[in-house]
């Protein structure tokens, strides 16, 4: 018995399945990659899994590479990482996500007679992981992690829910003070105009898309409530381009450094 195997066929699938791991892992990670970065880790793990699959290897070299080598060098080359411990989670995560396209792929494949239904099969399995990635990080999100702020502008106060996230390191680059991120429909009803508040300018920010720029303004004070209160005199403030989060738990992301000012 011989198997009769169509390398441009099973590169293409590898290079769709290898990009839409790793845009699955760019976008649980908020790495900030473009798409070509990720793409080009998608053809560099694809075309590697064509030459070690061509090439007559031993049975053990060959798991070393489909397991530790290829995913390696396709994480390090699509996402950038840039150390051990997020490489750590970026490997984990890919594996995370194979296991789960893996899952949802097999239980359609019977049912999945040409490659087009395939391919939308298998860039469903992207949007289906990252809906239960979000869901699953709002269940298992501590409450304490959520806390009640208070921003005061010319206008009045406003008293809002907001998340502390370690995650958030965006900064001015002008001034190097913390950025604070603001849910859009929270300012739109914060401010009559935007354009008429002081101070109100943009900076640049990376974003899953790539570069990017935020709309920011200084607020007069705020406060915020946590095990106590914590004052903030003219803190930055930057206005997201989407809402913050789904199911409305939030209307603002807190910049931890804020309380180290």
């Amino acid at each position: 018995m011989y198997y009769e195997l169509y390398i441009d066929v099973l590169f293409l699938e590898n290079f769709m399945m290898d990009s839409l791991l790793l845009l699955a892992v760019n976008r649980v990670l908020k790495c900030g990659r473009s798409y070509g970065r990720i793409f080009l880790g998608g053809a560099l793990g694809s075309t590697l899994t064509c030459l070690v699959i061509a090439v007559p290897f031993p049975a053990v070299i060959k798991l070393v590479f489909f397991h530790i080598v290829i995913n390696s060098l396709m994480i390090t080359a699509g996402l950038k990482i840039s150390s051990i411990v997020q490489f750590v989670k970026a490997f984990i995560l890919l594996y995370l996500a194979a296991f789960v396209f893996g899952g949802i792929l097999q239980a359609f494949r019977p049912y999945i007679r040409y490659a087009g239904l395939f391919y939308a099969a298998a860039v469903l399995c992207y949007f289906v992981f990252s809906k239960l990635w979000n869901v699953a990080a709002a269940l298992f999100r501590k409450d304490r992690d959520i806390l009640e702020v208070t921003v005061y502008t010319e206008q009045g106060g406003y008293l809002m829910r907001a998340l502390l996230d370690t995650g958030n390191v965006l900064t001015d680059p002008v001034t190097g003070e913390p950025v604070c991120i603001l849910d859009p429909d929270s300012a739109r009803g914060m401010f009559e105009s935007a354009e008429q508040m002081q101070g109100f300018r943009y900076i640049p920010y990376r974003c899953v898309g790539g570069e990017s720029i935020m709309k920011v303004f200084r607020a007069e004070k705020m406060c915020v409530r946590g095990d106590g209160e914590t004052w903030v005199e003219e803190p930055l403030l930057g206005i997201g381009e989407s809402s913050l989060c789904e199911h409305g738990g939030y209307q603002m992301i807190l910049n931890p450094d804020i309380f180290v000012r």
